[in-house]
């Protein structure tokens, strides 16, 4: 069986990660054998990066207060796992970070999963994962998709990405803090216990 530690190790000597390796970076991901939440999003933001600490950032506490977790609880229950499309910060571009690369998702997430039997629920957080994640099944748009969540459950719960950059959409979709929140609060409830 292929342990966690050979798996980072493969990461980091994997020629296409060779120019993040050589500025000191390390894949960026967390994985729990007991986890039951999964967490799929983008990349890592820049500060999560040079910090070895995902959603360490102002998105993280959004994340957590959507999800109604504490740090203490996101950070060492045991129960949640964090797997973006691309374990390294991709850089910036025109309006936010540039997108995680192509593949990196489809080689990596598969052998991690497959150390995480008892994830019940991923939360699949913007555009890239639900693609990832949802494929065909998701809708025509990131807010369509986010809107009909129930019928990607119990399996999926797609959010938008709690980044300050998308405060505007929140404000104009009042139905994400009055309806999904409290479903996706009441679903990691269940299950961080």
């Amino acid at each position: 069986m292929t342990t966690d530690n050979q798996i980072f190790e493969a990461i980091r000597r994997d020629p296409a990660n060779a120019d993040f390796t050589a500025q000191g970076w390390d894949p960026l991901y967390h994985i729990e054998p007991d986890a039951t939440i999964l967490i799929a999003s983008q990349a890592p933001g820049r500060k999560a990066q040079t910090t070895k600490t995902y959603w360490n950032d102002p998105s993280g506490d959004r994340l957590r207060t959507w999800m109604g977790v504490t740090n203490d609880q996101f950070y060492h229950s045991g129960k949640i796992a964090v797997l973006p499309l691309d374990f390294y910060y991709p850089g910036k571009g025109k309006s936010g970070d540039l997108p995680p690369r192509k593949d990196f998702a489809a080689k990596w997430h598969p052998p991690l999963l497959a150390l995480m039997p008892h994830i019940q629920l991923t939360i699949v957080i913007g555009a890239y994962a639900q693609k990832y994640y949802l494929g065909k099944r998701r809708e025509k748009t990131l807010t369509a998709t986010v809107k009909n969540f129930r019928a990607y459950l119990p399996t999926y719960f797609p959010i938008v990405h709690p980044s300050p950059l998308n405060y505007g959409w929140v404000n104009r979709n009042p139905w994400f803090m009055d309806e999904v929140v409290p479903a996706l609060q009441k679903r990691v409830a269940r299950l961080i216990k």
